[in-house]
C-alpha cells in the first residue's frame, strides 16, 4: 500500500513560478554501501538543508541488478516497488537538519561482481527542492566486502 501512495504522489517536481507560496526544502543523502556475496548493505541519512522543514520524505533505492525474489527481513519504513528498486520513508526532516538513518541489506539476483546504486528524492512532502543534483547519488559498489561511501 505504501508503494501504491507514492506511485500516486510522483516525484519532487520542477519548481513552481516565483511567489507561489510552497514551501522549498533542500534534500541530499550521505552514507555507505558494501557487497559480499551478492548481500548488500546500505546505511544512509537523510538530510534537509532547509530553509523549511519536511513532514514526511520518501528516498528510492535502484539497483542495476535485479533483486533476488528471497530477501532478508525488510527494512522498517521500507518497501520493494519494483524488480530493481526499494522505496524507504525518512520521517520529518526539521530545517537545517539530519533525520533518522535507514538501514537495509538486500540479496542481488546472480551474485554480480559489481552493482550500481542509485539514490534519489521520490516524493518531498509537498516541498520544492530547487537544488535536485544533491538529492541523488550514484555509487558503484564491487563485491569485495569494501565499505564505499557517497
Amino acid at each position: 500500500m505504501w508503494g501504491t501512495a507514492l506511485a500516486a504522489l510522483g516525484a519532487v517536481g520542477a519548481a513552481p513560478p516565483a511567489g507561489a507560496g510552497v514551501p522549498e526544502a533542500d534534500l541530499a543523502y550521505h552514507g555507505s554501501a558494501a557487497m559480499a556475496g551478492g548481500l548488500m548493505d546500505v546505511a544512509l541519512t537523510p538530510r534537509n538543508h532547509g530553509p523549511s522543514a519536511v513532514p514526511e520524505a520518501a528516498v528510492r533505492l535502484r539497483w542495476s541488478a535485479p533483486l533476488a525474489e528471497r530477501q532478508p527481513e525488510p527494512a522498517p519504513g521500507c518497501v520493494r516497488t519494483g524488480l530493481r528498486e526499494v522505496v524507504c520513508r525518512t520521517g520529518a526532516l526539521p530545517a537545517d537538519g539530519v533525520g533518522e538513518r535507514i538501514e537495509l541489506v538486500v540479496r542481488l539476483a546472480g551474485r554480480p561482481a559489481e552493482a550500481r546504486l542509485e539514490i534519489e528524492t521520490v516524493w518531498g512532502g509537498g516541498r520544492v527542492d530547487r537544488d535536485v543534483d544533491n538529492d541523488r547519488q550514484r555509487v558503484l559498489v564491487l563485491d569485495t566486502g569494501d565499505r564505499y561511501y557517497f
